[in-house]
């Protein structure tokens, strides 16, 4: 047992992880990338539609994120490919050929596994689906199967021969498919014998659905016994008789075995459908599944004994696999077998042939690792095979993934290289959009008469509100006098019927007494809850005085119809983070409430402390009536009223106060703090055409267009930072 090599391997696998990890942050990134160039395109062709500007159009119009788009859909794909091999918990031997080559003979050599598994035939084709044969010494052999939804079966499976076949639109659910008959092929459809073929292909979906459709809606895994496998990916039985249809509504099957070859370790064996078929789609299966699931593959050809030759259909498998990965040439990764039988096999001797072909495997550019000239059928020479392809995967396997990656990276480089000139393209195609034109001088004269109208109004208001800061407050004040008036006449003191009813009830006059002092307490202060009106009142007047002021000697009701308190929230919603000082000043007056919890609450809570138990002055005597508690709640209640009514008083001016500290705080951050008066001029001048709207339509549009151009770029340059998509050190 080759100890080293099989923890090397295990080694391989475990080193690849993190790699797939970085590989999955790049895809992230790369996508976020893709939205905010779909965005700036968004925007480029809106201002194709409104700038008047010829050398700014001009300038838009040499732009190219589009082929950019290509490029990331291209990039994408590349690295879900690369994420995938490296995700995996093996590496992958992927088994190519066309039928009757001895692909399945050799499989059977490697893995201990029979026809019953992986079927062979002297006839037709006998495989049906793809098969990944996973070494566990630990573990009896079994299969899972995954099937095809109905979705992923009429796309995948079926639509590829309407579209290949010209037979018009593709069914767009199974029942479709299945109850309409076939369409017939179109006369005018080039060549004759393959189509006929490829539509037999076709029919054979379509007569047999009844049989398989069910699997269509199962769920995947399906695990199966050693004795099932057959039935899922072939499409006859041992002796030849086609009776299994369960294949064509399968995806993949996995098989988990134990290998003669020990010291295999985490390797795994993918077997294709033999290709040579007409079914539609296998070319295209065989590439995406070299190059999202083999690390290395194995083409076997079986020489006829009465002479051969490397024929136009090898030198399209190979062609075919190559596609597979672009950035991996192919001849680093992939080992011809060339199957020997003997004298005794149905196909004679083919030493001589075998030989033939491995001499002129390079007349015909098939180039590999190396050229192995093998009995398929014997295990000893076959494992001798896999004996030096895993020789080679343990060696040169790190060097091939750094080569892939490597690849794949230069690419994702020269791509954020190529980003990075259309954003400066961008930047630079409305630089001076805005510079000759001559709206600024009226700007300035515009801004200056605002700014001091609008300075007055708020200082003046800021006056009035301070001579007024130790008034009391009406709305408070009313709200107050309420207040107390409820509380005189819901008293929640009960009658002396009930008094006795309670001290029945409790067990006695002092218990009774004691629920009623908290029952009244709760009563008595849930009248005061209701001043938060008064207090709202008095808050949203004051912000409406505020907003009025903005509104008219401002001129700012333009940029939104909102008036009063929900005035104030828009404009905070529209200030833009780069202008601090304004935001965080209407912010603050937006989101600022007075409450009564928050005011009130606890400088009355003190003069309800009469009605505590523990805390009453008035106990009962020794003798106590229900006339003596009466009369005891109404004593307690009266005092509390009077105390909460006299502390009130005391804070009729808070609001008044509160409302002049917020504006003072207001005016300080928007017109006092520094920078506040540029900070004005700034988002001014992007909204001035809904500001003065007779002057500045048109320009404020295309300023705000700009903005948001330079916005999108912004956030364009951010999403394509070169460590954004770096995943190799």
């Amino acid at each position: 047992m080759n100890v080293n090599r099989t923890k090397q391997i295990a080694s391989i696998v475990e080193k690849r992880r993190p790699l797939a990890e970085k590989i999955a942050a790049a895809v992230a990134n790369l996508e976020k990338l893709s939205q905010a160039l779909r965005d700036l395109e968004a925007h480029r062709q809106q201002i194709l539609t409104q700038v008047d500007d010829v050398n700014s159009w001009g300038r838009l119009q040499e732009i190219d994120l589009s082929s950019i788009q290509s490029n990331i859909v291209a990039e994408l794909q590349a690295l879900a490919q690369l994420k995938q091999r490296f995700a995996r918990n093996t590496l992958n031997i992927g088994v190519v050929g066309r039928a009757r080559q001895g692909k399945s003979r050799l499989l059977q050599s490697l893995t201990g596994l029979t026809a019953g598994e992986i079927p062979d035939g002297d006839r037709q084709h006998c495989t049906g689906v793809r098969s990944t044969i996973h070494h566990n010494p630990s573990m009896d052999v079994y299969g899972e199967v995954w099937f095809h939804s109905e979705r992923s079966f009429l796309d995948e499976v079926i639509a590829p021969y309407y579209e290949q076949l010209r037979l018009g639109a593709k069914p767009i659910t199974l029942t479709e498919f299945t109850k309409s008959p076939l369409p017939p092929l179109p006369r005018e459809l080039p060549g004759y014998a393959e189509p006929g073929a490829m539509y037999e292909h076709l029919g054979r979906y379509h007569t047999h659905a009844d049989k398989y459709r069910h699997l269509l809606r199962s769920p995947s895994p399906q695990r199966i016994s050693r004795s099932e496998i057959r039935e899922y990916v072939a499409q006859d039985t041992t002796d030849g008789q086609r009776v299994f249809f369960n294949y064509l509504a399968v995806r993949e099957v996995k098989i988990v075995c134990t290998f003669p070859h020990a010291d295999v370790g985490q390797i795994a064996l993918v077997d294709m459908p033999g290709l040579g078929d007409t079914g539609v789609g296998d070319a295209e299966r065989l590439v995406k599944t070299l190059g999202n699931d083999v690390d290395v593959v194995l083409f076997v050809r079986m020489p006829k004994s009465s002479g051969d030759y490397w024929a136009d259909v090898d030198v399209r498998l190979y062609d075919t696999a190559r596609a597979a990965l672009v950035d991996l040439p192919l001849e680093l990764w992939s080992f011809m077998v060339l199957n020997r039988t003997d004298a005794n096999s149905k196909n004679g001797d083919n030493s001589n042939n075998c030989q033939d072909l491995a001499d002129t495997l390079a007349e015909k550019h098939l180039k590999v690792v190396d050229c192995v000239i093998a009995n398929c059928a014997d295990s000893v020479a076959t494992n001798q095979v896999l004996d030096q392809i895993l020789d080679y995967l343990a060696a040169h396997i790190t060097t091939l993934d750094q080569q892939y990656a490597t690849s794949c990276q230069e690419r994702l480089n020269r791509l954020q290289q190529t980003v990075n000139l259309e954003l400066e393209k961008a930047h630079k195609a409305l630089a001076q959009v805005t510079t000759g034109d001559s709206w600024f001088p009226l700007f300035v004269e515009l801004f200056e008469q605002l700014w001091n109208e609008l300075t007055s109004g708020l200082e003046a208001l800021l006056r009035h509100l301070k001579a007024q800061r130790n008034e009391q407050n009406i709305d408070f004040k009313q709200q107050v006098a309420a207040a107390i008036a409820a509380c005189r006449q819901d008293t929640g003191i009960p009658e002396l019927e009930q008094i006795e009813k309670r001290r029945d009830r409790t067990g006695g006059y002092p218990n009774a007494y004691y629920q009623y002092l908290h029952e009244i307490r709760a009563h008595l202060s849930q009248h005061f809850l209701a001043l938060d009106v008064g207090l709202q009142r008095s808050l949203i007047r004051v912000k409406s005085q505020v907003a009025d002021v903005l509104i008219h000697q401002g001129r700012l009701g333009g940029i939104t119809p909102a008036t009063g308190v929900e005035f104030l929230q828009e404009v905070a919603q529209q200030l833009p983070e780069s202008l601090p000082t304004l935001r965080l000043g209407f912010q603050i007056l937006a989101e600022f409430e007075i409450s009564y919890r928050g005011l009130i609450q606890h400088r009355i809570r003190k003069h309800l402390d009469g009605l505590t138990p523990d805390e009453t002055t008035l106990q009962l005597s020794k003798s106590p009536t229900a006339k003596e508690i009466f009369s005891n709640l109404k004593t307690l209640h009266a005092e509390a009223v009077y105390g909460c009514e006299t502390a009130l008083e005391d804070l009729l001016s808070e609001p008044s106060l509160a409302a002049f500290a917020i504006v003072e705080e207001f005016v300080d951050r928007i017109l006092r703090a520094e920078g506040a008066k540029s900070e004005w001029r700034i988002f001014l001048e992007e909204v001035r055409a809904q500001v003065w709207q007779t002057e500045f339509t048109a320009l404020g549009d295309r300023t705000r267009l700009r903005r948001e151009w330079l916005e999108a770029i912004a956030q364009a340059t951010a999403a394509n930072q070169s460590n954004a998509m770096q995943f190799l050190n």
